[in-house]
């Protein structure tokens, strides 16, 4: 078949639409709203657009027309009308060459070692090798999807771009120091080996992790303010805190009357709970595998209290994603983060050897991301650093609502 050919907004709407179907399922098809701001995140996209929701709905009716785009009214809840993509299936694409197509489609061309990493939350390629093998598979089609661009000096790889359309195969210099910064430098090992690094440094600190921070929200009026609103909110619904480290933030929960839980990916730290909270719940778990409470439908307020610090920007829709599935209609979901751009790394820690990357991450991405997955009444707060307690970063927290 004739490939179809996309203008810049068509490619940035159809790469949203495949970008959403895989990584927040539970509110795809996108409304109006969540397309648009799939489509103008400032986080894995390149350019970064800001188109309004009329372009939006314009072109993804100009793409149903085409047969790209289906229009289908919301299942469940208020009637609203949502987009879904078919061009995966006009092109009859495997799931590693959509993940490629989507990739490439959402931040122009590549080279084979960024689409492994920027590809790892739609299709996991054992290997940069796959990767090119599934490139040269795709070029190698009766109408090529891909192309390999001749590489040009100082470049150590070979970058590949789709041919669906018009695409900028120079290389822009970014506009800002949130464009600049490569929040994907987390995951050069792959997400494995970093979950790995930070079970293992979070291991070797928490003794003096815990005796560090185990007190802290003694001196912190606002953030004590949002624990115990949201304990409140939540009456008798179930609580839970991912990666909830020593369990102080937890503990401060179920001393506000809420009904709390708290887990955490290092066993050394759920253990420091343990020993310094007996009478709380604390488990060792994954935030992205959060599982609904025993007891109850869902958990009536979800909380990432400074838990999405390690997570590259790519893994933030999925993370969410992941969090919001357990949520009861209604629930709350609250986070907590440092704010700002770029990665940080940490040779010592507590006096500590260590090799631990932070990723700062920008507050309006952060938003565009919980709106796109599907939350409402979104409030957040930003705060300077307290330089009293040794911060060098500002700080972002964001409470939003499960739709009923």
């Amino acid at each position: 078949m004739d490939l179809p050919v996309l203008d810049p907004t068509e490619q940035r709407v159809l790469g949203s639409l495949l970008e959403k179907e895989r990584t927040v399922p539970a509110s795809y098809p996108l409304s109006l709203n969540a397309l648009r701001t799939a489509c103008n995140q400032t986080s894995s996209r390149d350019p970064i657009t800001d188109h309004d929701e009329a372009t939006v709905e314009r072109v993804a009716r100009e793409l149903k027309d085409r047969g790209l785009v289906r229009i289908v009214w919301a299942a469940t809840g208020r009637r609203t009308l949502k987009y879904h993509q078919t061009l995966a299936e006009e092109l009859s694409l495997t799931d590693a060459e959509r993940a490629l197509v989507t990739v490439l489609l959402l931040r122009g061309p590549q080279a084979p070692g960024e689409l492994r990493s920027r590809t790892e939350r739609l299709h996991a390629f054992p290997d940069r090798e796959a990767v090119e093998e599934t490139l040269r598979r795709m070029a190698a089609r009766p109408s090529p999807l891909v192309r390999e661009l001749e590489r040009r000096p100082g470049q150590h790889d070979s970058r590949w771009v789709h041919l669906l359309g018009p695409v900028d195969e120079g290389v822009a210099a970014p506009t800002s120091a949130a464009a600049a910064a490569d929040f994907e430098s987390v995951l050069a090992e792959g997400a494995d080996a970093r979950d790995d690094n930070v079970r293992a440094t979070y291991g070797t600190v928490a003794q003096t992790y815990a005796d560090r921070f185990t007190d802290e929200l003694g001196g912190m009026p606002f953030e004590s303010w949002i624990l115990d609103r949201v304990a409140a909110e939540a009456g008798d619904q179930p609580v839970v805190e991912v990666g909830c480290g020593p369990g102080h933030v937890t503990a401060r929960l179920a001393a506000a009357g809420a009904d709390a839980t708290g887990i955490d990916l290092t066993p050394a730290m759920v253990e420091e709970a343990r020993r310094r909270f007996p009478e709380g719940r604390y488990e060792v778990g994954d935030l992205r595998r959060l599982m609904r409470p025993a007891t109850s439908d869902g958990w009536g307020a979800v909380l990432a209290w400074y838990s999405l610090i390690h997570l590259a920007a790519s893994e933030l829709p999925d993370a969410v994603a992941a969090l919001a599935r357990p949520l009861r209609p209604g629930g709350r979901l609250v986070l907590a983060m440092q704010a700002g751009a770029g990665v940080r790394h940490m040779d010592s820690w507590f006096d500590l050897d260590v090799s631990l990357d932070f990723v700062l991450h920008d507050p309006a991405t952060v938003r565009a991301v919980v709106e796109a997955a599907g939350f409402e009444d979104l409030e957040w707060y930003h705060r300077g650093p307290f330089t009293w307690r040794g911060e060098t970063t500002e700080r972002f927290y964001l409470l939003a609502t499960k739709p009923g």
